[in-house]
């Protein structure tokens, strides 16, 4: 399955941007005077839903933060004042993880969790995915929205979902293998760990006749040397998506794989803005990605600062899609980088470059302030018969060549770092 909807894929930019108007103006529409959150915001700056032309119009519509949805659902609990309909029309509840802070519930009407499948049948389709696949999730599901959407994406393609849940990681490779799983869904991570899994256990990963696997709920898949770990180990193809629980699925990396992810244009509306004077940054250059969801009436995200770093690149693509495209995938965030001895680090460069060394199974980055000054630090799990000295200069020098930074690296005992199913956190901050 080449495209979802083949119509909206290859639609000419024109027709692209009046059909965003269309929704967008609609969503105006139907959410003024009934949600209090967006009611009270486009009202203090003076815009009605009758002034929306044109998308040099969104200039005039305020920014969203995370910080004022989390203080409307902390002024009316549980579920906040950006919610347009009485809570019966809700029938799905979810909330996002909680890595940058206080958890954001969210609530879906049946209307916008089919738009949510909708999403995910562009990632699932985008990656080549079609009714003959047999797709597993290896999740017990519980509120973070994860892989849930997927569910509904692999249902829109007619494709069969095979759930993993309540099983350990050895007990779904063999349901993979005795189920004949041709594509899964998970995070960069357990992917890795799976078949980390597989060769302590001696489980032939070749018995599961896998070629695609879809990476989301962290950064990897558009990590150069952790996607190519991923693609070496399946011996099957690697594939980005990106999306958030408050915003939806956004992106996708198509079959071509273009080193970058279509943007779902006909479901959302993205602005690339300087994140420190907020204004549009020139074409190709990095800058926050501020997006607009136009399918999801009952809880609306509008002008939402995401503080995802991306490329604008409206080009079109091999594939045929006229969808724009975020080169290299999410850079990082605004709210990651760190600053050691005066040089910027994001931790998906470090994370770039240690998986380059092939023997390292696991690692943790700490970043330590000591009287202003920033240190690196980098605990290596290695696999068992790694040569250390070998695994630990690899490391240091590509880190030196690239981040001008001189790394401390310990050697921790296999096994000894933890384990991640749901979002890694390998990168931790220290204040001394």
């Amino acid at each position: 399955m080449k495209y979802f909807k083949e119509s909206v894929e290859t639609m000419p930019r024109k027709a692209l941007e009046k059909l965003q108007i269309e929704k967008m103006r609609s969503m105006l529409r139907q959410i003024y005077g009934r949600n209090r959150f967006y009611t009270d915001k486009l009202s203090a700056v003076g815009v009605h839903p009758e002034s929306f032309h044109t998308l040099g119009d969104l200039k005039r519509l305020p920014l969203t933060e995370k910080i004022e949805l989390v203080q409307a659902q902390s002024d009316i609990l549980p579920f906040g004042s950006n919610t347009t309909f009485e809570e019966s029309a809700y029938h799905r509840f979810h909330q996002t993880s909680g890595t940058t802070g206080t958890p954001l519930r969210v609530l879906d009407t049946p209307d916008s969790w089919d738009w949510w499948g909708d999403c995910w049948g562009f990632v699932l389709a985008g990656a080549g995915l079609t009714k003959n696949d047999r797709l597993f999730i290896p999740f017990s599901f519980g509120p973070f929205i994860g892989f849930w959407a997927a569910v509904e994406g692999a249902r829109k393609i007619n494709a069969l979902m095979i759930p993993g849940g309540g099983r350990d990681t050895l007990q779904r490779l063999h349901l993979m293998k005795e189920l004949g799983t041709t594509a899964m869904c998970c995070t960069p991570t357990y992917a890795l760990r799976l078949a980390e899994v597989a060769q302590e256990s001696g489980f032939d990963l070749n018995k599961i006749p896998l070629k695609t696997i879809i990476n989301a709920g962290e950064p990897g898949a558009n990590i150069p040397a952790t996607k190519a770990r991923i693609e070496l180990v399946w011996n099957a193809k690697c594939y980005d998506h990106a999306g958030a629980s408050e915003i939806g699925a956004h992106s996708f990396e198509c079959e071509l794989q273009p080193n970058g992810t279509h943007i779902t244009e006909s479901e959302f509306i993205v602005e690339v803005l300087n994140p420190e004077t907020l204004e549009p940054v020139p074409a190709g250059e990095q800058g926050e990605l501020v997006i607009t969801n136009l399918g999801r009436i009952g809880y609306p995200v509008i002008r939402y600062r995401s503080g995802d770093l991306v490329i604008l690149n409206e080009q079109a693509c091999a594939c045929g899609r006229s969808f724009a495209r975020f080169e290299g995938g999410v850079l990082g965030r605004t709210d990651d980088m760190v600053v050691v001895r005066g040089i910027n680090v994001f931790p998906s460069a470090v994370e770039n470059l240690v998986r380059r060394c092939e023997t390292v199974e696991e690692f943790r980055i700490t970043v330590s302030t000591n009287n202003e000054m920033g240190n690196l630090s980098i605990e290596l799990e290695l696999s068992k018969n790694a040569n250390p000295d070998s695994a630990r200069k690899t490391v240091d020098q590509a880190i030196q060549n690239e981040l001008s930074l001189r790394p401390e690296i310990t050697l921790v005992p296999y096994g000894s770092l933890p384990r991640f199913e749901m979002k890694a956190k390998r990168f931790h901050l220290k204040d001394n």
